[in-house]
């Protein structure tokens, strides 16, 4: 019997994506996915070195939006009267929500601005404008093992919203980002 993920840790990393996106390749020949072994990219902890291929410098808090909803399409067909066939339409992609507390460093420095560079890119017109694939990895209680893992595709900046910032309250000031992609998947783990 499986066993609920109690307490758990997560990580998440945004790599540049190399893609070239969907309209790029071939239409996937049905039942070739069950027979294709998932490729796993190295998952990079959003605490990264600074790579060029990495965004952003720090861990995220919170991790929302690992949904896919499909449409339903109702169909008419000749001589029944009791009912309707039921199919599905396309797949609606959620944006991915991700929270982190504002990072600071302590040495003095400037507010990372990593993030809000990326978003300041699609509005000044820069082209091409990168964009990142993700990683959310869910870890066991001891942080060694990975118990799941998502893997979203070719996001771009949707919105960005800068701390709440209030004096009074003493509370941590937090970023919140949405990613809009291109294709979301749970992969398979060890």
């Amino acid at each position: 019997m499986a066993e609920l993920v109690q307490g758990f840790r997560f990580r998440v990393g945004l790599t540049r994506s190399t893609s070239p996106g969907p309209s790029a390749a071939p239409p996937p020949v049905l039942g070739a996915e069950s027979a294709r072994q998932p490729t796993r990219a190295p998952a990079v902890s959003a605490q990264g070195t600074g790579a060029a291929d990495r965004l952003g410098d720090g861990g995220f808090q919170e991790c929302t939006g690992l949904d896919l909803e499909a449409d339903l399409r109702d169909r008419l067909e000749g001589g029944r009267n009791d009912g309707t066939v039921r199919g599905v339409g396309r797949v609606k992609l959620q944006p991915v929500v991700l929270k982190r507390g504002m990072l600071v460093p302590t040495d003095g420095g400037g507010a990372d601005t990593a993030l809000w560079d990326w978003l300041h890119g699609m509005v000044s017109g820069t082209l091409p404008l990168p964009r990142y694939d993700g990683d959310v990895e869910v870890l066991d209680p001891s942080g060694g093992r990975v118990v799941a893992h998502w893997r979203f595709t070719r996001g771009l900046p949707l919105k960005l919203t800068g701390p709440a910032l209030n004096a009074r309250t003493g509370e941590i000031a937090i970023e919140e980002l949405h990613i809009a992609h291109e294709g979301l998947r749970l992969e398979r783990t060890g």
